[in-house]
C-alpha cells in the first residue's frame, strides 16, 4: 500500500508540476524570473517542474499569484 500512496504522490506532483510550467510559459516568464518573483531559486522551479518536488500550498499561491492565475476552491461532489 505504501508504494501505491507514494505512486500517487509522485504522479500529483508532476502533474501540479505540469501546470505551473504550462502557465509559466504562458505567461512568457523564464524560470529564473518566477524563482526571483516567489523568493526562492531557479533549482527549485525545475525540481518542481519535474515533479520531484511538490510545493506546499502557501508556496503554490505564491507561484499562481506571480503568473497572474486565480485559484479557486469548490467543493467535491
Amino acid at each position: 500500500m505504501i508504494k501505491g500512496i507514494l505512486l500517487y504522490c509522485s504522479m500529483n506532483a508532476f502533474f501540479t508540476g505540469q501546470i505551473i510550467e504550462e502557465a509559466r510559459k504562458k505567461a512568457n516568464m523564464t524560470q529564473a524570473e518566477l524563482a526571483e518573483k516567489i523568493g526562492t531559486n531557479k533549482s527549485y522551479i525545475s525540481r518542481v517542474k519535474t515533479g520531484k518536488t511538490e510545493p506546499k500550498v502557501s508556496t503554490f499561491y505564491r507561484i499562481a499569484s506571480a503568473l497572474g492565475l486565480n485559484v479557486e476552491l469548490t467543493p467535491a461532489m
